[in-house]
């Protein structure tokens, strides 16, 4: 809560200086307001102040209409995100290669880069910037040096694209992958960490561990995972795409060596933004995924040679910066975690109903997994949709099956009191 005091303490300057427009009107100064009137409130009190967290849906543009409770897949970026994108990409068009290039790639990234190794709370020289956690993960998964024979521990409850990258890379350089199959819910610490430690042999050189899994919302110990496995002398990789910006904590606290995230899922930054950490000495060894004239560098710029992008999508990444930071990452996963407990217990109590999601708040945090007895995932999707005018999405995926509900800051409980309505009827049908 300090720094983010510290920060609100420099936002009046920048309010002077901005252009975005959402910031000059009525709504946008009722939320600078509301920011600083709220900044010494206890986290229990803040996470169910309706009218603070109105205040912070009219940053956004969502629809009115259609409640999106699918915030897992990708996150509406709030109004001043998306204003910084359009000024950017405008001013960028006025001389492309001489305002791209020569302005924004080469005085306007760095910035940028500093602010995300402060939210990570690591150096700036082990943060690149990337298009996903797709892309930030295949840097490493295709750069590490691995001969045949080595093996690799992953799980079946990954997301598949890294499975797939996993599985190219065997089949190219006859690596051996472990299978771990995790129960679709688990709340002992000692049994997570079992399933990973049991596959470790002295032939193991690395261990994927998903922070919070896609399909469900599973939390797991990562920092224990990545001791047992240091301890062995194995490298860990986290992919960390549902819980950068969504859970407080800081990437050296995992004890990993590489860490992948998107950054348009909870930091609500712009459509195709993401982030790769690289611990500082496994850069030089680490091939980059594209060519770049020193790709043995300890330079972690060379991770960032794509070719033509969007430079004013990168800017707006630090817009959804100063946005997480003004609400506070304490806060904003008090409010998720409330948010998500609220809707449990409001359709728990109807028939049939059971949630496929730890409910303990070590091994969870906003996502949560729908399940109606007898019923297929995407039925009750279908429903929500079509019948309320709800957005979700129907999960089914190794042994994990439910629909998968995700709210965001922007949500409010008159909102999930929609959902629990929904649920009601849906369950009362026959």
């Amino acid at each position: 809560m300090t720094s983010r005091r510290k920060f609100l303490q420099k936002f009046s300057t920048f309010t002077a200086a901005t252009a975005l427009p959402f910031y000059h009107t009525t709504a946008g100064k009722d939320f600078l307001k509301a920011i600083q009137a709220t900044k010494h409130t206890d986290l229990s009190s803040a996470s169910q102040d309706e009218d603070f967290w109105h205040l912070i849906k009219q940053a956004y543009s969502v629809s009115p209409t259609v409640l999106n409770l699918n915030n897992g897949g990708v996150s509406p970026a709030p109004r001043t995100v998306q204003e910084a994108v359009e000024h950017y990409n405008r001013w960028s068009n006025e001389l492309p290669s001489h305002y791209m290039w020569h302005i924004l790639d080469r005085n306007g990234k760095e910035p940028i880069r500093e602010k995300l190794a402060d939210l990570a709370g690591c150096s700036k020289e082990e943060i690149a910037i990337h298009r996903n956690t797709t892309e930030s993960l295949a840097n490493v998964i295709f750069g590490l040096r691995l001969k045949a024979g080595d093996e690799v521990v992953l799980s079946k409850q990954d997301y598949p694209n890294m499975m797939n990258a996993w599985k190219q890379r065997a089949h190219r350089d006859k690596i051996v992958l472990k299978w771990v199959n995790l129960d679709p819910v688990m709340e002992n610490e000692t049994a997570i960490v079992q399933k990973y430690v049991e596959q470790f042999t002295d032939k193991t050189k690395l261990v994927h561990i998903t922070h919070s899994i896609n399909w469900s919302g599973q939390i797991l110990p990562v920092a224990a995972i990545a001791k047992k496995a240091k301890a062995q002398d194995i490298e860990v990789l986290v992919d960390g795409a549902h819980t950068f910006a969504q859970l407080d904590f800081k990437i050296p606290d995992l004890h990993c060596d590489y860490f992948g995230t998107s950054l348009h899922k909870w930091l609500c930054a712009p459509f195709g933004t993401g982030m790769l950490y690289v611990k500082k000495d496994k850069i030089k060894p680490l091939y980059p995924l594209m060519a770049a004239p020193q790709f043995r560098s300890d330079n972690i710029r060379k991770f960032e040679h794509i070719g033509t992008r969007s430079i004013a999508i990168e800017q707006g990444i630090g817009q959804a910066i100063d946005f997480h930071q003004m609400i506070g990452s304490q806060r904003k996963e008090a409010r998720l975690r409330f948010l998500k407990e609220y809707w449990i217990k409001g359709v728990l109590p109807f028939k049939g109903v059971s949630i496929n999601t730890p409910m303990h708040r070590d091994f969870s945090g906003a996502i949560a997994l729908l399940a109606i007895e007898g019923k297929d995932p995407a039925e009750i999707s279908s429903y929500l949709k079509k019948e309320h005018q709800i957005h979700s999405v129907a999960i089914v995926w190794e042994n994990i099956s439910g629909v998968r509900i995700t709210p965001n800051v922007y949500t409010l409980t008159k909102d999930l009191d929609r959902l629990i309505q929904a649920v009601k009827l849906f369950t009362e049908k026959e």
